[in-house]
């Protein structure tokens, strides 16, 4: 029987290699998937735990201090609190698995809906404040390294140091107190909108976006002066380590050999700077993103407090104060899944532009 040229190759049994690398490429995705899931279940059952051993009683939400035991031990089977504390965490489970958050007791709505309505004001403020901290950061990184030993370079050291240390409530207060109360030049803290200034028809969710498109450019204006100081609190926190990161990993790219040949061969200083040394400080930024961004998340939670930000870390921050299980939960079941993606996302282009996370 004639074989056609080439079957014999595909109809042989794969080598022992060969199958070994099939099963690792097919077996890598499976098992992040899969370690992905363990954490995020991980995360919130801790939460879980946490918050019904750490915090206030919810039941006082709903009866008063003058309340008997018989109202205050109704309240609680209502809240489904009155069953074992494994009962409550396999319910809660099922729930997770089901789509279904619960309802928040505090608002009696469900909780999925209340995050989902805030998350726009929480994406708004966390891109902005990204970005900034992103290019700021390796700016001021690029210009340390450059200028590396001198006055400048000392104080910008400086800065990053107190940006690393300074506590973000306490940032976020000087600049109210500095831009707002003393030079009255920045908004007060009135969320993401003045009162009487109505907000733009939805289309992202993003006013300053969603402004623009429409043509509003009033409202764009004002929705972005709203958002300057937050913006500026919250990116304290990345725009630091990236500094750092960037400057550590120029200077030593400056002090390289292939550098060295670079300047020899008389190619100018800012390519040098931007087209070799600056590479690595790049990778380096990816490295340190997702825990940053997950930086970003958290610090939302007090700057959203102090500047009365209307998205889901305030909410959070209301939930936790009240003692409102479900909400806290959702906060932190929308938090680590966003993590997890962005981590994902992060180490697939980090793989791209570095060949040698795939060995």
């Amino acid at each position: 029987m004639a074989v056609l040229p080439g079957a014999s190759a595909a109809l042989a049994p794969r080598t022992p290699d060969g199958v070994a690398r099939l099963a690792r490429r097919v077996g890598k995705p499976v098992l992040r998937v899969l370690g992905a899931v363990l954490v995020i279940v991980g995360i919130v059952s801790i939460t879980f735990l946490i918050s019904r051993v750490f915090t206030a009683d919810p039941v006082n939400l709903f009866v008063g201090n003058s309340a008997t035991d018989a109202m205050r031990e109704q309240a609680r089977q209502d809240l489904g609190l009155g069953d074992p504390l494994i009962v409550q965490y396999l319910r809660f489970l099922g729930g997770l698995f089901s789509g279904d958050l619960g309802q928040s007791y505090l608002t009696g709505r469900a909780v999925t809906a209340d995050l989902l309505g805030r998350m726009p004001a929480t994406i708004e403020l966390g891109l902005y404040a990204v970005l900034l901290g992103l290019v700021s950061g390796i700016v001021v990184g690029v210009i340390a390294a450059v200028a590396r030993g001198t006055v400048l370079d000392g104080f910008l050291r400086l800065v990053t140091t107190a940006g690393l240390s300074l506590p973000q409530f306490w940032v976020g207060l000087m600049l109210l107190w500095l831009f707002f109360v003393t030079l009255r030049v920045a908004p007060g803290p009135s969320g993401r909108l003045p009162i009487g200034v109505e907000a733009p028809g939805h289309i992202t969710g993003l006013y300053v976006v969603d402004a623009i498109l429409q043509g509003d450019w009033a409202t764009a204006t004002i929705a972005s002066r709203q958002l300057v100081l937050p913006v500026i609190c919250l990116a304290v926190g990345s725009f630091a380590p990236i500094a750092r990161q960037v400057r550590s990993a120029m200077v030593d790219s400056l002090d390289s050999d292939y550098i060295r040949t670079a300047r020899a061969m008389g190619i100018s200083r800012p390519r040098v700077w931007f087209s070799y040394a600056l590479k690595p400080g790049l990778l380096s930024v990816l490295t340190i993103g997702a825990g940053l961004i997950g930086w970003t998340l958290a610090g939302s939670v007090l700057v959203e407090g102090i500047f009365a930000w209307p998205g889901i870390g305030q909410l959070a921050l209301t939930s936790i104060q009240s003692s409102d299980y479900p909400v806290i939960q959702g906060f932190v079941l929308y938090v680590a899944i966003l993590y997890v993606v962005i981590w994902a996302l992060l180490e697939g282009v980090y793989a791209r532009v570095d060949p040698r996370v795939h060995a």
